[in-house]
């Protein structure tokens, strides 16, 4: 809203600094900033106000050790993620640009999912929270919109660089830095993704149906929303299971957000996309400013969730991180670099159902169900091996930083 009152009043008054809205760098450092201060500052307040109202984590006893001082910690903490992410996103973000939209529609959306699983858990006393199928079927829903709305959407291309004498396209688009020159094509197709590590790393999700008939395209639209679904799912329940220890997951997901909004820099750069060599995607770089929010949201709620928390955020948090992310990086043609970036989650993930998987399958054969971890998620199969809580986050955070890494180091390595 203040990006665009202050473009509405451009020419009209004459406001000192007002140039600077223009800048995403600008935008971007005051996003990360107001996220800071409202997590930092209103999180306190929430968190008296949680105490007050007496919604405190309901703690069964698994035999962890510390697990039994955390009941009655607040939780529904992730009310302060949101709130730090919306706030600047709406003063600084350009609320016109459709990535900022989708953005701002999968944070509300997955946000009143984990609302309501959390008002259950603690007003209705359910410990099972909201039956696990209205949570897929939200999770599913809201992957039929972004995948619909990233096939058909006429905002959203991807441009494709061509040789300034290719006759299929019209040059519509030239930029310049030091001498160099880019020629891009009209439009792009709009299923496109990047394969890492690979030296021609674009991937079209058409090429499973070569015809460019009706049929074809429906059938290619339908495989793409199966793939979002699949994604925004797993990357959702993923942080979800993650959200077991002190700034775990909030930690973990803040590195993953750093990477994303990197790769949203340079893919939504014309000069950066050239060299190196990654598709470009017009207007996608005001997701920058929505990472800086977000990551700002993050850290300034690790401030309170860092070992001993002081609130939990609860699926109010957890489910619309994950979700986020995942649908972050569908925006940015990056989803086949999760299973890298979000390493954490997907090994989390990947503990509950081997588990659960090896438990059955050995009931079915000996009469009694064997475990592969002493507990799952994989970071309590390490409080029980007796690693102290604080260290087993550490070391999560400081695996994400590799993994984070490496995934900013496929840019280059293809």
């Amino acid at each position: 809203m203040l990006y665009h009152l202050i473009k509405w009043l451009d020419g009209r008054v004459d406001i000192p600094g007002s140039g600077l809205f223009q800048y995403l760098s600008f935008r971007a450092a005051m996003a990360i900033i107001l996220a800071l201060l409202i997590g930092m500052i209103f999180g306190r307040k929430v968190i008296d106000l949680l105490r007050r109202k007496q919604i405190g984590e309901d703690i069964r006893e698994l035999g962890l050790h510390g697990q039994m001082e955390k009941k009655g910690t607040p939780t529904m903490g992730g009310i302060v993620i949101l709130g730090s992410v919306l706030v600047p996103i709406l003063l600084f973000g350009n609320l016109t640009n459709i990535y900022v939209q989708l953005m701002i529609l999968s944070t509300l959306w997955l946000g009143t999912i984990g609302f309501l699983d959390d008002y259950i858990k603690v007003f209705r006393k359910n410990k099972a929270g909201l039956r696990g199928r209205f949570k897929i079927f939200g999770q599913v829903g809201l992957g039929i919109i972004v995948g619909t709305i990233m096939c058909f959407n006429s905002n959203i291309v991807v441009k494709e660089k061509v040789e300034p004498w290719a006759p299929n396209a019209e040059l519509t688009e030239v930029g310049s830095d030091g001498g160099r020159t880019v020629y891009l094509s009209e439009e792009g197709t709009r299923t496109k993704t990047t394969i890492p590590f690979v030296k021609n790393n674009e991937f079209d999700y058409h090429w499973f149906f070569a015809s460019d008939t009706t049929a074809g395209n429906i059938a290619t639209w339908i495989i793409y929303i199966l793939a979002a679904i699949f994604i925004i799912t797993a990357v959702s329940n993923g942080a979800n299971l993650t959200d077991g220890l002190d700034g775990l997951s909030a930690g973990v997901s803040a590195l993953v957000v750093f990477v994303l909004g990197v790769l949203a820099y340079v893919g939504g750069n014309v000069i950066y996309a050239d060299y190196l060599n990654i598709m470009y995607i017009p207007s996608s770089g005001e997701l920058v400013v929505f990472a800086a929010a977000f990551l700002g949201a993050l850290i300034g709620f690790i401030w309170y969730n860092c070992y001993p928390a002081q609130v939990f955020m609860g699926d109010t948090g957890s489910l619309a991180i994950g979700g986020m992310i995942a649908v972050f990086a569908l925006l940015i043609r990056k989803e086949l670099l999760l299973p890298i970036l979000c390493g954490v989650f997907l090994v989390e993930g990947m503990s509950v159902i081997v588990q659960v998987a090896w438990f059955k399958y050995t009931k079915r054969k000996y009469g009694e169900g064997r475990r592969v971890f002493l507990m799952s998620p994989l970071h309590h199969h390490y409080q029980i091996k007796g690693y102290p809580e604080a260290k087993i986050t550490v070391r999560f955070w400081i695996i994400q930083l590799l993994l984070a890494a490496i995934t900013l180091v496929t840019l280059k390595i293809r």
